[in-house]
């Protein structure tokens, strides 16, 4: 299970970074959405990776992982602060700890694991890793995916893909599924102007030409969302207020 609680380490690798909120972040309450949320954090890992030399075309990452705590809503923020480092590593992946704190008292932490790749787009081990390892503590991270996807029966309706949803690397970015929690997230019951988790498991990748469904369900407490083809569910995330 990802860790919502590791702190910012005083030792090893930090990158920081500060992020303007635009009006396109913005839910219709004000409310910075969890899709805005995944685009600021992929971008800032970008900079930091990019930065290192363990960034393209030599490095490729693909989030296996990633779990959103947020402990205040980011509701009248304009501006974000973000602090980011590694949390833990494997033989092909490691995982990648974010802090976020807003102008105006909202505040997030964030985990995840993310799958190594060579430039042919295939994994590969992390060897020569020592710029980020310090600031592990030595933690090792699972690529194991802990949540059950939707029943059979659940709510579904088409998700058509646009092709604005795929980015450089020819897959579904990894914030457009946020975009479909949060749409799932709207009809929910789920107050989102508090205090929530959000965790999404990416099982495979999303083509740009996938016939999807967006499946859901809702107790009233907790949401479970999947994005699944007529051949697999290539996707599961869960959100319940904290």
């Amino acid at each position: 299970m990802l860790d919502p609680a590791i702190p910012v380490p005083t030792e090893g690798r930090t990158f920081a970074a500060r992020r303007r909120v635009g009006l396109a972040d913005l839910d219709r309450h004000g409310r910075v959405r969890l899709d805005a949320i995944a685009r600021i954090l992929q971008d800032v890992a970008i900079d930091d990776v990019q930065a290192t030399g363990w960034g393209m075309p030599s490095h490729l990452w693909f989030v296996r992982r990633i779990r959103i705590d947020v402990l205040e809503p980011f509701l009248d923020d304009r501006e974000i602060e973000l602090v980011t480092w590694c949390s833990g590593v494997a033989a092909i992946a490691a995982g990648r700890r974010w802090s976020l704190s807003g102008d105006r008292g909202g505040h997030a932490e964030v985990d995840s694991v993310w799958i190594h790749l060579g430039p042919d787009q295939k994994p590969a081990r992390i060897e020569g890793f020592e710029i980020y390892a310090e600031s592990t503590g030595g933690r090792h991270v699972s690529t194991k995916l802990r949540l059950r996807c939707p029943p059979v029966d659940a709510t579904a309706a088409r998700w058509p893909l646009r092709a604005t949803d795929v980015d450089v690397h020819g897959h579904v970015n990894n914030a457009i599924h946020w975009q479909a929690v949060e749409h799932a997230l709207a009809g929910s019951g789920i107050g989102l102007q508090r205090p929530l988790a959000a965790e999404l498991d990416y099982l495979e990748p999303l083509e740009a030409d996938d016939d999807v469904e967006l499946v859901q369900t809702s107790d009233g407490s907790a949401l479970l969302v999947g994005l699944r083809t007529a051949a697999t569910v290539k996707a599961v995330a869960w959100v319940e207020p904290r």
